[in-house]
């Protein structure tokens, strides 16, 4: 029987098997974790349950940066692909896969698609790079064909172009970052296309959040289903996870696959938090060849439910992201994470395009600077639109921060810049690294 319709003991069981053979693979195979475990007196014997995971060291970002080959596990010339990190909060990390690899990605995506309804015979645009050292697009592409469904090798951008591939090859599903879609639909009423009679029924998402944390549509999902009524599928990956979490048609968040990774949530301590609270997601690769990593800190905040889902699935799900770790703001004497300042931008009709700078200054706290266009024939434009803007900051969140308002044009040059993988909406000058 598939492994995520059986029950939470027996899901538990399979991963600590799984866990055990991983761990004698990192001790024969990789120089990083057998100089770890003799360094920290790691008894890989001793380590039976996922309760046994607190016993091992975490692997940082910076320990792929500075020790990057010594994660690789195989001789270089069984490595056959190779992609960085996207580099969100430090300098990005190589990553290479060998064959059975990319048979592992093909095999994360196809059930992921599955998990999302996605049938043999779909037709799916493809709107990210499968250039660029990208991985997301090259799973997408080798996920969907071992599924049996068809795929249109678009790539990001070009609103024209992706409309002129609808309508020409009539594909039901696309794949995007939602805020695209919100580019699709201007486009498309620009320029008098009848976008709601379309083909397309789904979005498959990646890169932003779509939900809140009860699994509702945030602000990004309800202006885009208010506008174009196709069903939004969320999803959440990395490089380093090396797994996928998908949505199921329910909406109730990414579904966990336990034959790929174990995930942990760890409070500020360190330490694994109760069940139902929030922190920082951990993971530990399983059947990974070339670079696997164990007890990996991926800086993103999430909670996991664990209620069986309606699909049938008893799979632990993971919600729509709080923020990264690392981008947490203090200002003025409040805790925010990015995702709340986007959904009070989102909620303003006129802007047409912002972006979030943070910066530190010199009382050694958090400022926030946000630019925002306004878009043209906009219905109601307040007279006042920096004062406006301050108070839905004021109302929402309780603090205000400094607003600057820029041509339009410009600013969606710079925020959807085509040398970036995502929308520049953050920009992180606290540390000096886009956001």
């Amino acid at each position: 029987m598939d492994i995520k319709y059986t029950s939470t003991e027996e899901i538990k069981l399979f991963q600590e098997n799984l866990l055990r053979r991983e761990l004698s693979y990192l001790q024969d195979k990789s120089p990083f974790y057998r100089r770890m475990f003799q360094r920290d007196g790691v008894d890989i014997r001793k380590i039976r349950t996922l309760e046994d995971l607190q016993y091992i060291p975490f692997t940082r970002k910076s320990d792929l940066q500075q020790f990057n080959e010594d994660f690789i596990c195989v001789p270089k010339e069984q490595l056959t692909d190779f992609v960085t990190t996207s580099g969100t909060m430090s300098d990005p990390a190589t990553f290479a896969f060998t064959n059975r690899d990319l048979d592992r990605l093909a095999y994360n995506e196809k059930v992921s698609f599955e998990c999302a309804g996605t049938k043999p015979g779909d037709l799916i645009q493809l709107m990210t790079t499968m250039d660029k050292r990208f991985v997301a697009g090259l799973a997408y592409y080798l996920g969907i064909r071992s599924l049996g469904a068809g795929i249109i090798r678009v790539g990001n951008g070009i609103p024209e172009l992706q409309w002129d591939t609808i309508i020409r090859m009539k594909p039901d599903t696309i794949i995007c970052v939602p805020s695209f879609i919100l580019k699709l639909i201007e486009y498309a009423e620009e320029n008098n296309i009848p976008y709601r009679n379309s083909s397309i029924r789904k979005a498959v998402c990646i890169g932003e959040n779509l939900r809140n944390q009860d699994f509702s549509l945030n602000i990004l999902g309800r202006h885009i289903r208010e506008k174009w009524d196709i069903q939004l599928i969320s999803t959440y990956a990395s490089t380093e996870l090396g797994a996928t979490f998908c949505e199921c048609p329910y909406g109730k968040g990414g579904h966990h696959l336990p034959e790929l990774v174990i995930c942990e949530l760890i409070d500020d301590n360190d330490r694994v938090v109760p069940a139902g609270e929030t922190g920082e997601l951990v993971i530990t690769n399983l059947g990974l060849e070339g670079m696997p990593l164990l007890r990996f800190r991926t800086g993103d905040l999430a909670r996991f439910h664990y209620e069986p889902c309606q699909c049938g699935r008893k799979t632990m799900r993971i919600s729509p992201l709080l923020g990264r770790k690392n981008q947490m703001i203090k200002f003025k004497g409040t805790t925010l994470y990015p995702p709340s300042l986007f959904d009070v931008l989102e909620d303003i009709p006129y802007i047409g395009c912002y972006q979030v700078v943070l910066s530190s200054n010199v009382l050694g706290t958090d400022d926030v600077h946000v630019k925002v266009s306004v878009k043209e024939g906009s219905a109601i434009i307040p007279e006042d639109v920096t004062k406006a803007v301050k108070d839905k900051f004021r109302a929402k969140v309780r603090v205000a921060p400094e607003v600057e308002i820029v041509p339009d044009g410009e600013l969606k040059d710079e925020v959807y810049n085509d040398k970036m993988r995502k929308a520049l909406k953050l920009l992180d000058k606290r540390n000096n690294v886009p956001g």
